[in-house]
C-alpha cells in the first residue's frame, strides 16, 4: 500500500471561454471533491495545495497560447511538487484542474528518468501547430498536452528544465478513449501515423477491460514505470455531463473502474491526474460525490 499524496490543482488556464465573461469551473474541482468526501475516500497521507492562478482572455508576448506564461509557471511549480513527493517515495494524486497540468507532472516525473503514459481521454489531445488551422487569435492548451507531451508545439510547452527532448517517446505512450476518429472531418488524424498506440473508445467497448489492458502491456514493457492520465470526459455525457466538452459514447463505469484499478495496482506506476470535472455543470454536487466513489473504487486495488 503506497502512501497518495492528494495533490490539488485549482486550475482551468488551458480552456477558453465558452462565452463572453465566462470563466471555466474547473478550476473549483479539487475544492468541490474535498466537500464531497475525497479526503476520507482515500485516506492521503499528505495533502498539497497549489495556489489557484489568475485567468485571463488577454494576449500573452510571443505566445499564441491563451494564458501560456502563467500556465508554464503552475507547470513548473506541480513539476517540483511531483519530483519531491517521488524523491519521499510517495504516490502523486493529481486532482485538477484542466488537462494541461499533465504536463508538469511528466515533466516531474522525467526528472528521475524516462516513463511511459497511459492517456484515458474522450479526446486524442492531438492538436499541434502541423495540424490545427483555427484562425482565433488565441488557442486553449487543454486540447493539446498529448501533443506538446510528445514534443509537438511551442516550446513553452515542449521544453523543460532538467528534461532532454520530449518529455515522452511515441512508443511510450497509449491513448484510450477517442470518441471523434471515426468522424469524417476527424482533425488530428495525423497521430495515426505515431507510434502511440490507439484504442479508440468503440474499441474499447468491444475489448472490455481485460481487452484494453492486453493492449497496454507492450507499451508498459517499454519502462519501468508509468503515468496515469484520466480525463472524466472518457465516461459517457450520460454518466459525466459536467465536463467542457462532453460525448457518447464513452467507456462504462465499472469497465472503466477496472481498467484504471488494475493500473493504478501496479508497481510501475507511479502517479495519477484527474481533470476536467467542472463543479460549475454540477449544481447539486451529486456528481462529484459519484466520482469521489469512482475514485475510491479505483483505489481499492491499491
Amino acid at each position: 500500500m503506497r502512501d497518495i499524496c492528494l495533490i490539488r490543482a485549482p486550475f482551468n488556464l488551458g480552456l477558453r471561454p465558452l462565452r463572453p465573461g465566462h470563466e471555466p469551473g474547473t478550476w473549483r474541482a479539487p475544492q468541490a471533491l474535498t466537500e464531497a468526501g475525497l479526503v476520507e475516500a482515500l485516506a492521503p497521507a499528505q495533502v498539497v495545495d497549489m495556489e489557484r492562478p489568475a485567468y485571463s482572455i488577454e494576449p500573452q508576448p510571443d505566445t499564441k497560447l491563451r494564458n501560456g506564461p502563467a500556465m508554464r509557471s503552475f507547470n513548473l511549480q506541480l513539476a517540483d511538487i511531483v519530483a519531491d513527493t517521488i524523491r519521499r517515495g510517495a504516490f502523486p494524486l493529481i486532482v485538477g484542474g484542466d488537462c494541461t497540468i499533465l504536463l508538469g507532472a511528466l515533466a516531474g516525473m522525467r526528472r528521475s528518468g524516462p516513463l511511459s503514459l497511459v492517456h484515458v481521454d474522450g479526446h486524442s489531445d492531438f492538436r499541434h501547430p502541423g495540424n490545427d488551422d483555427d484562425k482565433l487569435p488565441l488557442s486553449s492548451a487543454a486540447g493539446m498536452d498529448l501533443a506538446a507531451a510528445t514534443g509537438r508545439g511551442e516550446a513553452l510547452l515542449t521544453e523543460w528544465p532538467g528534461v532532454e527532448g520530449p518529455l515522452l517517446r511515441d512508443d511510450h505512450v497509449i491513448q484510450i478513449g477517442e470518441r471523434e476518429n471515426r468522424d469524417p472531418d476527424y482533425a488530428w488524424r495525423d497521430i495515426e501515423a505515431t507510434d502511440i498506440t490507439l484504442v479508440d473508445v468503440f474499441a474499447a467497448r468491444e475489448l472490455g477491460a481485460a481487452g484494453v489492458i492486453a493492449k497496454a502491456e507492450p507499451v508498459l514493457a517499454r519502462g519501468s514505470r508509468h503515468w496515469l492520465h484520466f480525463d472524466v470526459d472518457a465516461l459517457d455525457q450520460t454518466v459525466m455531463p459536467a465536463v467542457d466538452s462532453p460525448g457518447s459514447p464513452g467507456i462504462a463505469p465499472d469497465e472503466l473502474v477496472a481498467i484504471l484499478g488494475d493500473l493504478v495496482a501496479r508497481p510501475g506506476c507511479v502517479g495519477m491526474n484527474m481533470t476536467i470535472f467542472d463543479p460549475d455543470l454540477d449544481p447539486t454536487g451529486e456528481l462529484a460525490v459519484w466520482l469521489v466513489n469512482f475514485l475510491r473504487r479505483v483505489f481499492a486495488a491499491q
